[in-house]
């Protein structure tokens, strides 16, 4: 059963307040002041002295299980939120596998479910690992981007993108936090920048995020009562008042820290928020929780995974 190994992440000292990037992005006083009062944005994490390299220098370099283990990473996965992460022909992340012993594993990028792709790639680690049938294999899951372009900055009235970065060491098996359900749903259908259709995700985001959540749930053999903590991705905290609204589930039992200083940092933040819930002493042994995250980019994704730290 797929297992998470070890969770680092990364994040720059110096975040910026959101009057930052909404000024570069031309917004105006109003619609910074809703981002602030409403969605409780207030900073959001940048490295303006940095490239990718350097964030994920940062996650790799706080990974501290990987050292010694290097020879058994067979895949580098790094999940991506936009397709074209750098300028060609920068390859950041073959760079870093040179640089940290990991030349001879296989590199690749996912990024098929946008924002919830990190959730794809550790399924996918682990599908690969269990294909190999190689006990003592590992694959490590990148996450983490560049705001490097005005798309990369913010999502739309609704959230602002972070740069920091994670790194996931994946074994095909382990006692902790032990992969028990993942769950998907890709809606087709939102592959346009149509205005309506985009007022169409806003209106089902929280109802299909939710359902998405309960599928994983179910198919682990469990119900919402049993689940400990939910591990978001970072949008704002609105969005997530109405998707526990939905599902009936304590709005307080979400780890949703590194929204008001962070911002939205991509695929990283499920990781991020594992290691907050860590930090703070919120996962027990044994108890079951949620990594959550929803994609929009070519169509859109709902996903949600079990797990039983």
């Amino acid at each position: 059963m797929t297992a998470l190994m070890a969770v680092a992440a990364y994040l720059p000292d110096d975040g910026v307040p959101i009057e930052e990037p909404a000024g570069q992005l031309g917004l105006t006083a109003m619609q910074v002041k809703v981002f602030r009062r409403y969605h409780g944005l207030a900073r959001v994490a940048r490295d303006p002295g940095g490239g990718l390299l350097d964030l994920l220098r940062g996650a790799v370099a706080a990974l501290e299980p990987l050292r010694g283990l290097e020879h058994r990473v067979r895949y580098v996965l790094h999940a991506r939120t936009f397709p074209t992460v750098v300028p060609h022909p920068h390859q950041p992340v073959l760079r870093l596998c040179e640089e940290y012993g990991l030349g001879h594993a296989d590199v690749f990028a996912v990024g098929h479910h946008a924002c919830a792709s990190g959730l794809l790639a550790v399924d996918a680690a682990g599908r690969l690992l269990d294909a190999d049938g190689d006990p003592d294999g590992l694959a490590l899951v990148l996450a983490g981007e560049k705001a490097f372009t005005g798309e990369a900055r913010m999502v739309a009235d609704t959230s602002f993108f972070g740069e920091g970065a994670s790194a996931c060491l994946v074994a095909a098996s382990g006692e902790r936090d032990r992969l028990l359900s993942y769950a998907t749903d890709l809606r087709g259908e939102f592959d346009t920048d149509a205005h309506d259709v985009a007022l169409e995700f806003q209106r089902v985001y929280a109802d299909a995020l939710a359902a998405a959540i309960r599928s994983a749930v179910a198919r682990a053999g469990l119900t919402m009562e049993a689940i400990g903590l939910i591990l978001p991705h970072n949008v704002n905290r609105p969005a997530w008042r109405q998707v526990c609204r939905t599902l009936g589930y304590p709005l307080e039992r979400v780890v949703l820290d590194n929204v008001a200083s962070a911002g939205h940092v991509f695929c990283a933040d499920t990781f991020l928020n594992y290691r907050t819930a860590r930090q703070r002493g919120l996962l027990r042994r044994g108890e079951p929780y949620v990594m959550a995250a929803a994609g929009a980019g070519r169509g859109a994704a709902f996903s949600a995974m079990v797990l039983a730290h």
